[in-house]
């Protein structure tokens, strides 16, 4: 049997994480691969779902949320591990150093953990085996890690998000894609904006759209409890994690300007992260406490996405959003905003409404969308009709070995 390993950042409730539980059931039913996880910070309630047939190279994992207090004493750890094996840290000041200046020239929000993805990549020893194939799954220590701590006849790597926008940079990367025999992206944009900071990987790159378990997610969605409250108002639902990239500070603000109009309407957001404090602060300081309500994570959103009037996924930047597709598969009526990633699931004013990201502008949308259920409607019945299958993409990565899930 062929040997494939994965390499992760965390296995916290996300996107990129999902896609890849997907893909690893898939494999595993084909019977024909040997399958290995390994993952750069070993936490994350995602860990339950990893089918049993795969091996986890993790000496030790925690399965709790990677924003529990748990969670982050275990991301800990690692991190100081990492920072001080064989004083790995103080020998990577000057590029530390160097990555905090080009973070702050860009004038982003600084990120930390993309000062800390190289560190902890040169911190974690060597896999010692070699494999058939080694694919990094997101950005980040991940590639770095599988670039050039992992033995394997064959290399690739995923991309999932828009790569310049979300702050990566030909420096802090330090030529990691160079082995990577393929590049696959989430969507075309994804790949136009890597090619846009990298134009020699240009030939490397290939489209691999997220899988989907189109029947699971209805069955989850009519099995699940979901909203629990009398709420007889217009349900606004948006799930992912509490991070700046996901707008919700747009969000509570556009709530706001329609609360004072006088409409009746409640925004639910499913997903825990960093910004909860900030959120929180800024939901009291707009007096929209009762109608902007965080839930946290759950492990089945999809009772919720099914009993939402409108799906909203106001994001400044995203790759390819795994949760606007499982709306869709729900059929439900969908506000995005015109981004990367977006604009490829979205026919604005056919199956869902994209806008600029603006306060005024999402406000304005959100009137136009509650104002009138025919439209919503619309959108519904529309949207039932995409195409979400692609199973070429497949063959694309096990052509790497050879083969193709058809031989």
């Amino acid at each position: 049997m062929k040997r494939i390993l994965f390499i992760v950042n965390t296995m916290g409730r996300a996107g990129a994480e999902t896609a890849l539980i997907m893909l690893l059931k898939r494999l595993d039913s084909m019977k024909k691969y040997k399958l290995y996880l390994y993952v750069i910070l070993p936490c994350g309630e995602m860990f339950d779902q990893v089918p049993d047939n795969v091996q986890i190279l993790n000496k030790k994992v925690s399965r709790t949320p990677l924003d529990s207090l748990t969670g982050r004493m275990s991301i800990c750890v690692v991190i100081l591990k990492a920072f001080f094996y064989r004083l790995n840290g103080i020998r990577m000041l000057g590029y530390l150093i160097g990555n905090w200046k080009e973070q702050k020239a860009s004038g982003r929000k600084l990120q930390y953990d993309k000062l800390l993805w190289r560190i902890l990549s040169n911190g974690l020893p060597e896999l010692e085996e070699t494999y058939d194939l080694a694919v990094s799954y997101i950005e980040g220590a991940s590639a770095y890690y599988t670039a050039e701590r992992v033995k394997a006849k064959h290399k690739a790597a995923f991309i999932h998000i828009d790569y310049e926008n979300s702050g990566y940079t030909a420096f802090m990367d330090r030529g990691c894609y160079e082995c990577m025999e393929r590049i696959f992206v989430v969507s075309n944009e994804v790949g136009d904006r890597f090619v846009h900071m990298y134009p020699k990987y240009r030939d490397k790159v290939r489209l691999f759209r997220n899988l989907l378990d189109r029947d699971g997610i209805r069955e989850k969605a009519e099995a699940g409890i979901g909203f629990t409250d009398d709420y007889t108002g217009v349900r606004l639902v948006t799930v992912g994690r509490l991070h700046y990239q996901k707008g919700y500070d747009i969000a509570v603000k556009a709530l706001s300007i329609l609360r004072r109009k006088g409409y009746n309407v409640r925004w639910y957001v499913i997903g825990e992260g960093i910004e909860r404090k900030n959120l929180e602060k800024l939901i009291k300081e707009y007096g929209v406490e009762e109608d902007f309500l965080l839930l946290g994570a759950k492990e089945n959103p999809y009772p919720f996405i099914r009993q939402a009037d409108i799906y909203v996924q106001a994001t400044r930047f995203e790759g390819k959003s795994i949760a606007v597709e499982e709306a869709q598969i729900l059929g439900k009526a969908i506000l995005a905003s015109d981004c990367t990633g977006n604009r490829e699931q979205i026919i604005s004013g056919y199956d869902g409404l994209l806008i600029p990201l603006d306060v005024e502008k999402l406000a304005n949308a959100l009137e136009q969308l509650i104002g009138n259920e025919d439209i919503r409607e619309q959108y519904a019945k529309h949207v039932l009709e995409k195409k979400l299958d692609y199973p070429e993409d497949l063959d694309e990565l096990l052509a790497l070995l050879g083969e193709g899930e058809m031989d």
